[in-house]
């Protein structure tokens, strides 16, 4: 299916962007418009950036096929991915991915029979401070749980588009595709909400209460008896703990013992 006129034009757009000689750093957007037009990267949509680039479609194919982003099958209206990597899977990841895969009838990478879901498994969303997370077309959905979780599907299934816990208002995905290639987003209330929240600056937060600078280095945090009595144990000769492995000193190095 040959892409439409309005698909050329932005594709000259993006290209301009960059230096006469350097257009192929244009690939990555372009695979996000040709996405935005088609719900995926298709063998049309690899060549389309081939032919623009002056690229083989096997260099743009292997692009394609790498970074998880792009997919090589149509994704629903809402790309749905919920997080089972380690911070979320120990706090209930793996129970929300189960409680959503069960709602929907679908598994990983998997659409629903109306073409309005797709789901899939994320190997991490850099959120581990909010864990366990789950994004709509890439947005945030912070410390869900199975029912906050099924909650937000069954609002999708509605049509509604439930606010998300930072970022930009929810779209579709062919318009958040589109926002990947470099397009602003029309809409008037398309404005990010906040992207930073107080699991962000714990931190920071604690630094600034205890009066911590980069010129003065926190305090150690170990309990000062307990660093006192390390200390008087290294004097002493370097005696083990009684909790240490036998034959290690205290800087945890094996003691050589003669024949």
């Amino acid at each position: 299916m040959a892409l439409s006129p309005q698909t050329h034009a932005a594709a000259a757009e993006i290209i301009a962007r960059y230096p006469v000689g350097r257009s192929r750093s244009a690939l990555l957007p372009l695979l996000h418009l040709v996405q935005a037009e088609q719900n995926c990267v298709t063998t049309e949509g690899v060549q389309f950036c081939a032919d623009q680039l002056g690229l083989t479609a096997a260099e743009v194919g292997a692009v394609a096929t790498f970074y998880t982003m792009y997919k090589r099958r149509p994704v629903g209206e809402y790309l749905v991915s919920v997080c089972t990597n380690l911070s979320c899977a120990l706090l209930g990841g793996d129970e929300v991915f189960a409680r959503v895969a069960e709602q929907l009838g679908v598994g990983h990478d998997e659409t629903t029979p109306d073409g309005s879901i797709t789901l899939e498994h994320a190997e991490c969303l850099a959120a581990c401070d909010y864990a366990p997370v789950m994004t709509v077309n890439y947005e945030f959905y912070d410390q869900v749980d199975p029912d906050s979780a099924q909650a937000l599907i069954t609002g999708l299934r509605a049509g509604e588009r439930p606010l998300p816990s930072r970022g930009g208002p929810l779209c579709s995905f062919a318009e958040v595709s589109r926002q990947l290639a470099g397009f602003a987003d029309p809409r008037p209330e398309g404005v990010a909400g906040p992207g930073v929240g107080e699991p962000s600056v714990a931190g920071l937060l604690l630094a600034e209460i205890d009066g911590w600078t980069a010129e003065q280095p926190p305090a150690p945090l170990v309990p000062a008896a307990a660093q006192a009595s390390k200390d008087a144990q290294a004097e002493a000769g370097g005696t083990a703990p009684a909790s240490a492995p036998a034959g290690a000193s205290v800087s945890g190095s094996t003691e050589r013992k003669g024949n």
